[in-house]
């Protein structure tokens, strides 16, 4: 019996944020309470860079918790750099494992250098391991 293999690419949300390092964090919030999203890449500044990622969680330890001004507080400031990708064609069992080896709850999924989704907990469990036991 071979195992039902689904893909990162088959459950990542493929709308995604992505802001300059630039933006503040009330900008970036601003954006992210009208899509709905609670992740925000950052982009690239040159081809030799490397993304970046703020999550709510970063905003509220890093901007909230220490009672900055969002609008003072840029995103680059509190982001996590560098991203440790997916690729497209991962299971979503070695996703799952990647995000407990090294903390993560969130990640972009990258393919030929350009981030084409976001995968999360929620869509490995709800997407990836709801498939596989149907």
């Amino acid at each position: 019996m071979t195992k039902k293999v689904i893909k990162a690419r088959e459950v990542m949300l493929d709308t995604h944020l992505e802001l300059d390092g630039m933006a503040t964090v009330s900008q970036a919030l601003q954006v992210m309470r009208s899509a709905k999203c609670n992740v925000v890449i950052v982009k690239k500044r040159n081809d030799h860079d490397a993304f970046g990622i703020v999550l709510l969680s970063d905003i509220a330890k890093k901007v909230l918790a220490r009672d900055r001004a969002p609008e003072r507080v840029n995103i680059y400031e509190i982001m996590s750099k560098p991203v440790i990708p997916v690729e497209p064609d991962m299971d979503v069992r070695y996703v799952a494992r990647m995000f407990d080896s090294f903390g993560l709850s969130s990640a972009p999924v990258v393919e030929n250098g350009e981030v084409i989704g976001i995968v999360s907990y929620d869509e490995l469990v709800f997407d990836g391991l709801c498939e596989l036991i149907d």
